[in-house]
C-alpha cells in the first residue's frame, strides 16, 4: 500500500516516524504544534492527535500537557550487559544507587529452579534514583555465596558495581536469559518506590552464567514505565 492509500493519520504517523528515526528531527527537540502539523499535512487536528498518540505509544515521543510533544528516540538502545548505571549514563541519564540490603540468605526456590549446588546466595536489594529526585527502579540480585562474594555483607557494597564484583570473583556474566513483563506492586514494593500499592510496573528477570557455565547472577528489576520502555524491532527474518 502506498502512503496515498493509507488512512490520513497513518500518513502523518509514517512521515513523522521517518523524520524521527532518520535523525532529521533529533532527540530532545520539540515537534511543531497540532495546528502547524495539521496545516502542513492538510488534515484536522484530530487526525494529527491520533498520529501523535501512536508515536507516543511507540516510545518515539513524549507529550507534556501545555508544553507540546518532544522526541525521545535517539537510535541508541540500552546495553544492559554493562549494568543499569553504565547503560543509563551512556544515554546521558544521571542516576544514583541506594543500597537497601546485602545479606546471605537461603533461596530454596531459586536453587531448585536453577539446579544450584547450594541454596545459599548473597541477596542485594537496591533502588535507583534520578539525580534530580524520584525512584525509577528496584533491583533484587541473587549472587552465588562463593569466595569473593560471601563477605559482601561484611565489607559492604558502598555504591560499587555488582558487575565489577562478579568479575573480581571470576564470574563475569557470559550468557543467559532475560524475561520481560509487567505486574502490580505489592505493599512493600510500593512503599520503597514511593507509589500506591497496585501501581503497574515493568519487570525484567535476568539469569546469567559465566563462560565456564557457573551461576553468576539472578536479578529481578521493577522499572517505572514513565522512564523505561521495552522495545523490539522485527523483520521477515525474526525479532531482535
Amino acid at each position: 500500500m502506498t502512503d496515498v492509500g493509507r488512512p490520513k493519520h497513518q500518513r502523518v504517523l509514517i512521515t513523522l516516524e521517518r523524520e524521527i528515526r532518520s535523525g532529521r528531527v533529533p532527540h530532545g527537540s520539540r515537534l511543531p504544534g497540532e495546528t502547524t502539523l495539521a496545516r502542513r499535512f492538510g488534515v484536522s487536528r484530530t487526525t494529527v492527535r491520533s498520529a501523535l498518540a501512536e508515536l507516543n505509544e511507540a516510545g518515539l515521543i513524549t507529550t507534556r500537557t501545555g508544553k507540546g510533544s518532544f522526541v525521545l528516540f535517539d537510535g541508541r538502545p540500552l546495553d544492559t550487559r554493562l549494568g543499569w548505571a553504565r547503560a543509563l549514563a551512556a544515554q546521558g541519564v544521571e542516576t544514583r544507587v541506594r543500597v537497601l540490603t546485602v545479606a546471605v540468605r537461603r533461596e530454596d526456590a531459586l536453587a531448585e529452579r536453577l539446579s544450584l549446588p547450594s541454596p545459599e546466595v548473597v541477596v542485594v536489594e537496591r533502588l535507583r534514583e534520578l539525580a534530580g529526585g524520584g525512584v525509577v527502579s528496584y533491583e533484587r540480585s541473587c549472587l552465588p555465596a562463593v569466595d569473593g562474594l560471601r563477605d559482601l555483607p561484611e565489607r559492604g557494597l558502598d555504591g560499587g558495581s555488582l558487575t565489577e564484583e562478579l568479575s573480581r570473583a571470576g564470574l563475569r556474566p557470559d550468557h543467559g536469559e532475560q524475561r520481560m513483563g509487567g505486574r502490580r506492586l505489592d505493599g512493600r514494593e510500593a512503599g520503597l518506590l514511593g507509589r500506591e500499592p497496585g501501581a503497574w510496573f515493568l519487570t525484567t528477570r535476568r539469569t546469567s552464567w559465566s563462560a565456564a557455565g557457573a551461576f553468576a547472577e539472578d536479578v529481578e528489576s521493577l522499572l517505572d514505565p514513565d522512564h523505561f520502555q521495552l522495545f523490539l524491532t522485527f523483520s521477515e527474518s525474526g525479532l531482535s
